[in-house]
């Protein structure tokens, strides 16, 4: 059986929590499409000592090994700005792309988040949910994980979304058909229920 979850929406919307707890529950295969543009990102700005080589970010990205996904420092804010830098790459979004989709139709089914999975990566997706929450509350979860000043991180935030949203190629925005949810007042375990009940109804849905 195939059957893919598309989670788009700006960083720190919850995305990467509910897309885990949606594959879990289910039984698929997920991945964090923003690890793959981080690990390409770190790699360039290693390389370049600061600075990115748009040529050199597309050939490390069509190097990319499922292993350069689990290397460390992923996960900083640092690694999240270069990310938004390469994502902004033809090159790089085009080298990442078969990657993607051929995860996406895995058998077994397959949870992928990231900002342009339900209108680039997998626009025939089964089930489709654009996953956001107000700049503030952002701002807060993404500082308390990372610390540092709020204002810096409601800036970079702010910044990023302004990136992604703008790009000339495949931007942020929700897909015609996907679902929205606003993750600001609601717990994981409320915004999860939502999530899970959404694919739930369209996985009977695909069945009969």
């Amino acid at each position: 059986m195939r059957f893919t979850v598309a989670l788009d929406g700006p960083a720190a919307a919850g995305k990467g929590t509910i897309g885990r707890a949606v594959a879990a529950h289910f039984g698929f295969a997920h991945l964090d499409t923003g690890l793959l543009y981080r690990a390409v990102g770190v790699q360039a700005m290693q390389d370049g000592r600061g600075v990115i080589d748009p040529d050199w970010a597309g050939e490390i990205a069509r190097r990319l090994k499922p292993e350069d996904l689990g290397r460390e420092g992923l996960r900083t804010r640092i690694a999240g700005q270069a990310a938004s830098k390469v994502a902004a790459l033809p090159e790089v979004r085009q080298a990442l792309l078969a990657f993607q989709r051929d995860f996406a139709r895995r058998e077994g089914g397959a949870v992928l988040d990231g900002r342009d999975i339900g209108t680039v990566i997998c626009p025939a997706a089964e089930a489709k949910l654009f996953v956001t929450a107000s700049d503030e509350v952002r701002a807060q979860r993404r500082w308390k994980e990372e610390g540092g000043e709020y204002a810096a991180v409601l800036a970079d935030l702010r910044a990023r979304d302004r990136r992604d949203a703008e790009r000339t190629d495949a931007p942020m925005v929700a897909a015609a058909d996907a679902v929205l949810l606003d993750t600001s007042d609601l717990s994981i375990d409320a915004a999860v229920a939502e999530a899970v009940a959404h694919v739930q109804s369209r996985f009977d849905a695909v069945r009969g």
